[in-house]
């Protein structure tokens, strides 16, 4: 939790007791590898924090006429908060899947815990806000990555922002996120070699 308490305590307008409150509303799981944490169909009613190991949204792409794939749309890493936040915020069904890609140690606020806190604390509504910001800005980025840049370019943004996920998820899931074809992919990884 020492992550987690390092970002509430580096807040200038939270004061320690107001912190450890906070942090009381937390609770620790741990997921090994490949584990779902969230499946299309069910509602999200947490947000969590990324204290270790990293996690990948994905939907499965069903058409008659094709093969069904999964389409990687996210990758969250640690120091990172996320959730399906759609879900989380409107309380309705998901339309997609959450699953761990490594061991991962995370910190989970329930739904019920975050809106009373926003209830009975100042501070909760600018760190709702401040999460809220990052989940879109990332988003943001990435859609107009996805339009604006080629697919190589879209590689080396990711082994330069974050040469972990290269490193650690499987070459499958970095294509899907990226927006291409496996075999693409390869062929990339082997021009720059």
């Amino acid at each position: 939790m020492q992550k987690l308490a390092h970002f509430y305590h580096s807040i200038e307008e939270l004061s320690p007791k107001e912190a450890k409150y906070h942090l009381s509303k937390y609770e620790k799981v741990v997921y090994p590898k490949k584990t779902t944490i969230l499946k299309e169909g069910e509602v999200e009613n947490y947000l969590y924090f990324i204290d270790k190991g990293i996690i990948r949204f994905f939907l499965n792409k069903i058409h008659p006429a094709e093969p069904s794939k999964e389409i990687t749309f996210s990758l969250l890493t640690e120091n990172m908060f996320g959730s399906a936040y759609d879900s989380f915020i409107t309380r309705s069904p998901c339309s997609y899947n959450v699953k761990t890609v490594t061991d991962s140690e995370l910190y989970r606020i329930h739904f019920d815990d975050l809106e009373e806190l926003y209830t009975t604390t100042k501070i909760s509504n600018y760190l709702g806000r401040i999460s809220a910001e990052q989940l879109y800005v990332r988003k943001m980025q990435r859609e107009i990555s996805l339009l604006t840049h080629s697919a190589e370019e879209r590689y080396m943004n990711l082994l330069r922002s974050n040469p972990r996920l290269i490193q650690e998820v499987p070459l499958k899931h970095i294509a899907s996120y990226i927006g291409i074809t496996p075999q693409a992919l390869s062929r990339i990884r082997k021009q720059l070699l």
